[in-house]
């Protein structure tokens, strides 16, 4: 008798998506960030991008190619120019960004601002302004991740144009999951972490 076949999952990798087009060139308060940021979230890529070949690469070979629904993963899949069709997923959007309630006198560089804003999120949950939480977005994240891992279980990779910091949740869920990172070019603009399981 025939054993059945077992397919090995594929991989998953979580890619960042390009480098934005918004100037950072500013200094604002917490409300003027709060601004910066809502305008940041519908601003596609600056034009003139190519995404690595690597990149290119995994997309081309990829099984399911998947987008957040923000412009600036859109474009990024878009640059891609794989003849493979591309899903846009709302699950896949960032975490929030609330800056910290600072005196209006503090002026920031958005860079500093999304670090301020990132450490008071991350780690006072309370602190999200009627947002999405820490624990929602962590609940996301682990929806996320199996989403993925059904992908991948049907034997092909799987690849993501999403965000930084929402791809390290992704990834943490993953690994919760079972999960190993076997590759990482860090977060920054167009950069990879693959996952395969362990």
């Amino acid at each position: 008798m025939t054993e059945p076949t077992v397919l090995r999952p594929g991989a998953i990798v979580l890619a960042r998506h390009g480098e934005p087009a918004i100037s950072r060139k500013v200094k604002l308060t917490a409300e003027g960030y709060g601004r910066f940021w809502a305008e940041y979230e519908t601003r596609g890529i600056l034009p003139g991008q190519a995404p690595p070949q690597s990149l290119v690469a995994s997309a081309t070979h990829a099984g399911v190619l998947l987008s957040s629904i923000r412009p600036r993963a859109i474009e990024s899949a878009k640059a891609l120019n794989t003849t493979e069709a591309f899903t846009q997923e709302a699950i896949l959007v960032e975490a929030p960004l609330p800056p910290p309630p600072f005196p209006g006198w503090v002026r920031f560089s958005p860079k500093i601002w999304g670090f301020l804003s990132r450490f008071w999120w991350w780690y006072f949950n309370f602190h999200h302004a009627g947002q999405e939480s820490r624990a929602e977005a962590e609940a996301r994240a682990d929806v996320a991740a199996a989403m993925l891992i059904a992908h991948a279980e049907t034997g092909r990779d799987v690849v993501i144009l999403a965000h930084g910091f929402f791809n390290f949740m992704i990834g943490r869920a993953l690994k919760a999951r079972g999960w190993r990172m076997t590759f990482s070019e860090g977060f920054r603009y167009w950069s990879t972490r693959k996952f395969e399981r362990a």
